[in-house]
């Protein structure tokens, strides 16, 4: 691929802008990894992510469109009645992944991808979404890392000397994108940025799809942020052009489906036949479902949520949808996956520690008992938690999808039932909406998705969760947009006298600021806090 270099204004630290002039293509590569263009971003491997772009983002951006037009759900879908009361049913699960009682996710940073690999968890999920900060260097070394975890080959050797390198039985693999909201600015076709889940899914597959399958596995992905089953037919679309062009086995890439907002919770059974031919099943995406919930019905007073920590997963909008979704897996033989354990250790604390165990204990417990094949930890240390609660249930059986729970009847209105969530709003929780929203967003700049705060290993979902619970109550009379104002005031000082000048210069302060008056204060409810604080990173 001819190329020429080319100086921008503003341009990343350390990368350099690279056209060409055949494709109408540009994109931006780091100097500070020779291999990044040989392994990456090859003339065959741009080209392949520039082909998805031009095939498929016609439709991703008719289907952008639509969320707007449709507006929030009231029920299940009419027109797709046949399709619930049919009796299909997905593949079985491969056979080198039956059992998935626990899963770990985190970002793709190289030594935090080891250490998931090693964690004892049966799966890994390597976030390019919500637990990752979307810098360029981010998402390209993200790549790298994981083709030398599949050819095991991937060593850290930390600042203290420490090495860190892939254990005997490391976890299997599976890859998130991003959702078909966020772009990629840093590859652009004709000028226009392309789908971040475009990149990260192209260069996944491009990359690592053959390298699976030889080893006897093959592409798992999650896919987030789904809200109808023609946005998953997009995607199915995606895999059958991909298996094609790469020449992999047909169904080879198998997805897991995130049930992360509201219209899809209506849908569930109609994403599972999206990809009957190669559903592996639905996760419970709870903190991403608050936020939804909070979305899709900001306008409106009875739907006002109390203090998020109060929004437990036994409240009956909750509830009421991580028992379809066990049926409605089940019922089609596909794994129906727990939410995220969000509670950390603390190792300085015992009490603490103590606590966010028994939480943690009791969350799995009642996943298990409920009926779901396995569950989601955000840190090693809370893996071996999570998989007794499992093992308690399954025994020796690799999953329980043959338990399908024919009594469960879950109506309309027990899903859009959030008036009858229980708590109040307190200061005390506007307090933590305010300061978990800034620090996330502070994170999220320094490059950093994920970030162990107060105990809970919040991303861009909780994250969500604390801002638009903020712009709700403002909305609704419940608290004063001033006086969010001075409790944000107050703790940034709070912050900033705990962490020190030099630390708070670098947590770019007055950027975050602005971000969160944007997206918790304004008038205007942004779909996404990730949309405009993705201006501000190079």
């Amino acid at each position: 691929m001819a190329v020429r270099e080319e100086n921008r204004e503003g341009k990343a630290r350390g990368a350099r802008r690279v056209l060409s002039p055949s494709m109408d293509v540009s994109t931006d590569l780091l100097d500070d990894e020779e291999s990044v263009p040989e392994r990456i971003l090859s003339e065959e491997a741009t080209a392949f992510v520039v082909e998805l772009h031009r095939q498929f983002d016609p439709v991703r951006q008719e289907l952008l469109r639509a969320r707007v037009e449709r507006g929030a759900p009231q029920g299940f879908l009419e027109e797709t009645h046949e399709i619930r009361e049919a009796s299909w049913r997905v593949p079985e699960p491969p056979q080198d992944y039956r059992d998935r009682r626990v899963e770990i996710t985190g970002p793709t940073d190289r030594k935090l991808v080891i250490n998931a690999l090693n964690s004892r968890a049966l799966g890994f999920m390597a976030d390019f979404e919500d637990a990752s900060s979307p810098t360029w260097p981010n998402q390209i070394r993200g790549h790298l890392n994981l083709i030398d975890a599949i050819e095991g080959t991937i060593t850290y050797r930390s600042s203290d000397g420490i090495t860190y390198e892939l254990g005997d039985d490391p976890a299997t693999l599976l890859v998130r994108p991003r959702g078909w909201h966020l772009p990629e600015k840093h590859l652009r076709v004709a000028g226009e940025p392309i789908a971040g889940a475009l990149l990260d899914f192209g260069l996944f597959i491009f990359h690592c799809a053959r390298r699976l399958v030889e080893r006897g596995s093959g592409p798992y992905l999650y896919l987030p942020k789904l809200e109808d089953r023609l946005e998953a037919r997009l995607w199915n679309d995606i895999f059958r052009f991909a298996e094609d062009a790469l020449g992999i086995p047909d169904a080879s890439i198998r997805p897991t489906v995130l049930i992360e907002t509201l219209p899809a919770a209506f849908q569930m059974d109609e994403i599972l036949f999206e990809f009957r031919e190669r559903s592996l099943g639905l996760n419970a995406g709870r903190w991403d479902y608050i936020f939804s919930m909070i979305k899709c019905f900001r306008e409106q007073p009875e739907f006002v949520l109390p203090d998020r920590n109060q929004v437990r997963m036994t409240v009956p909008f909750m509830r009421a949808y991580t028992e379809l979704l066990v049926q409605t897996c089940h019922r089609r033989g596909a794994f129906a996956m727990g939410g995220m354990a969000a509670l950390i250790p603390s190792r300085s604390d015992p009490e603490a520690n103590q606590r966010a165990i028994e939480a943690v204990r009791s969350d799995k417990r009642r996943e298990a008992t409920d009926g779901f094949d396995g569950t989601w930890v955000a840190h090693p240390d809370v893996v071996e938690i999570a998989r007794d609660e499992f093992d308690a249930v399954l025994g020796e059986c690799p999953n329980q999808i043959s338990r399908e729970r024919p009594g469960v009847d879950v109506t309309p209105d027990q899903l859009l039932d959030a008036a009858s969530t229980p708590g109040e709003i307190s200061e005390d929780g506007l307090r933590n909406n305010v300061s978990v929203g800034f620090q996330y967003i502070s994170f999220w700049l320094a490059g950093r998705g994920a970030a162990a705060i107060n105990n809970l290993m919040e991303d861009a979902a909780t994250a969500e969760i604390a801002r638009s619970q903020v712009w709700q109550w403002v909305r609704h009379g419940y608290v004063d947009r001033s006086h969010v104002r001075d409790v944000l005031e107050q703790e940034m000082q709070r912050i900033h006298a705990e962490v020190g000048d030099e630390t708070w210069r670098k947590g770019r302060p007055d950027e975050t600021r602005e971000i969160f008056e944007r997206v918790a204060l304004g008038e205007e409810f942004p779909d996404f806090l990730t949309l405009p604080a993705y201006e501000f990173l190079e």
